[in-house]
């Protein structure tokens, strides 16, 4: 077998093309021992290609256009055995960004960080390390001891009271599957797109949010996809 077949095949997500042509020519340049194998823009197109490609670690970006892509996590592991997903973020949500590492991300690179780091952090979680800080372990650890122990002590309960049945079930549905596009939403709930905006509208006003990543963000920060809320 050459040299080729020993690289770290690497898989980027992200849906700025310009990051993922520097991601790629940053790997290329400085990288001799990973190799670039498949990149994608979107959720399903990530989904799709993940199977082909079989990427040792991907590389995936939290917000894709404004959409979560953490919920197609599991199914991107699944689709391609052994494979270890390294989070590129941009935000520094912790909710968010724990809740990556409790749905399986091996590690959380910052985009802000030097081009090492991200290579290096490659590498690590190919070698099956983590590439985590000790805070956010602590946290992570926390919540899966005592999941209940944030929403007994939830102060934003007085705006998740304002939501009707029919604004909790998209609450919950966005908090399950919150990379699932407008028009399959509408389908679950048996109404049409505008209708779902028209709704979605109302949820963020109620909950000061501006944006469905937020409301992914808020709902399963808040445990919106619980029943018995």
């Amino acid at each position: 077998m050459g040299q080729a077949d020993k690289r770290i095949r690497i898989m980027l997500v992200d849906d700025h093309k310009t990051l993922l042509w520097g991601l790629g020519k940053l790997i290329e340049s400085e990288a001799l021992n990973m190799l670039v194998v498949g990149t994608a823009r979107d959720c399903d197109s990530a989904l799709s290609m993940a199977p082909e490609v079989l990427p040792d670690v991907i590389l995936l970006d939290i917000d894709l256009g404004g959409t979560c892509s953490l919920d197609i996590m599991p199914r991107l592991l699944a689709g391609c055995n052994g494979a270890r997903v390294l989070v590129l973020s941009g935000t520094r949500d912790r909710e968010l960004l724990d809740r990556a590492v409790m749905l399986g991300a091996r590690g959380v690179v910052s985009k802000d960080e030097p081009a090492e780091n991200v290579l290096k952090a490659i590498e690590k979680v190919h070698g099956g390390e983590l590439w985590l800080d000790g805070i956010m372990l602590s946290r992570v650890f926390e919540a899966m001891r005592n999941p209940q122990g944030t929403r007994r002590q939830d102060p934003e309960l007085d705006k998740i009271s304002q939501l009707t049945a029919k604004e909790r079930r998209i609450c919950s549905l966005i908090a399950t599957g919150g990379g699932a596009v407008n028009k399959a939403l509408a389908q679950q709930l048996f109404i049409s797109e505008h209708t779902l905006r028209n709704h979605l509208t109302t949820i963020y006003h109620k909950l000061g949010v501006s944006n469905r990543l937020d409301l992914y963000v808020f709902a399963t920060k808040h445990r919106l996809d619980q029943a018995d809320l």
